[in-house]
C-alpha cells in the first residue's frame, strides 16, 4: 500500500510533525525524565532503543500503515514525546459502490503510541494533538471509525481515552504483549463519523476554557 502523504498538525498548543531521524536526540531528552508514568506505555529510553522506535515507525509510514509524528510544546519550543496514526485499514468494496476509495486514503484508522514527557502530562498538549488527529482523520481522509486501545489495567490512559467521547466497545482479552512483560488485556474504544460533530464540539470546549475563553 502507498503510505499516506505527511502532514503538519498545528494548534496552539502543540505542533506535530511528521517523525524524522533528526528528533531521535530530542526523543531521547524527552524519555529521559522520570518514567514512573510509562510503567504500562510504550516509550523508547535511551538512543539505540529510541532510534529502533522511529526507524519501526517511519518502516510502517513507508508500508502504508502509519503516520508517525513527533509532538512538539510550543509552549516550551522542543520535543515532548510522539504520537501516530496506525493500523489504517483499506476496505475493499463492491465493484462501482460509493464509498469505494480512490484518494488513496484509510477508511479507518487507529489513534495511540502516544507518549508524552513529564512536563507535558496532564497539560493542553494532548487533548489538543487528538483534536487535531481527529479532525484530519474525519474530515480529510473522510474514515467511518477511528479506534484507541490502551491496557486494560491502565485507569489513567482509559480516563483521558474517554475524556475524548471515545465509547468503549469491549475488552480483547490476552490481546498482546504488555510493556511490563505480561499478557495484557486490551480496552478497545471508538469513535464514529456519525459522532465527530459532537465529540468535535466537545473536546473545542475543553480547550477553549482552557485559553480562560
Amino acid at each position: 500500500m502507498n503510505p499516506v502523504p505527511p502532514v503538519v498538525l498545528e494548534g496552539r498548543y502543540v505542533r506535530l510533525e511528521p517523525l524524522v531521524l533528526h528528533h531521535i536526540p530530542a526523543l531521547v531528552a524527552a524519555g529521559s525524565g522520570p518514567r514512573d508514568t510509562f510503567r504500562l506505555t510504550t516509550a523508547p529510553e535511551g538512543e539505540e532503543a529510541t532510534r529502533a522506535y522511529v526507524k519501526a515507525a517511519r518502516d510502517a509510514h513507508a508500508a502504508g500503515m502509519a503516520l508517525p509524528f513527533a509532538t512538539v510544546s510550543l509552549a516550551l519550543g522542543r520535543v515532548v514525546g510522539s504520537t501516530r496514526f496506525g493500523n489504517l485499514e483499506r476496505w475493499t468494496w463492491p465493484a462501482g459502490h460509493p464509498e469505494a476509495r480512490v484518494d488513496g486514503f484509510p477508511d479507518a484508522a487507529e489513534i495511540g503510541w502516544t507518549w508524552l514527557a513529564p512536563e507535558a502530562q496532564r497539560t493542553a498538549i494532548n487533548t489538543e494533538a487528538k483534536r487535531l488527529m481527529l479532525g484530519h482523520a474525519f474530515e480529510t481522509w473522510r474514515v467511518h471509525r477511528v479506534t484507541l486501545k490502551t491496557d486494560a489495567r491502565n485507569a489513567r490512559s482509559r480516563a483521558a481515552i474517554e475524556r475524548l467521547g471515545a465509547r468503549l466497545d469491549g475488552i480483547l482479552r490476552a490481546h498482546l504483549p504488555a510493556v511490563d512483560g505480561t499478557l495484557r488485556d486490551s480496552a478497545m474504544y471508538s469513535i464514529l463519523a456519525a459522532e465527530w460533530p459532537s465529540v468535535r464540539a466537545h473536546l473545542d470546549a475543553r480547550l477553549l476554557a482552557r485559553d480562560g475563553g
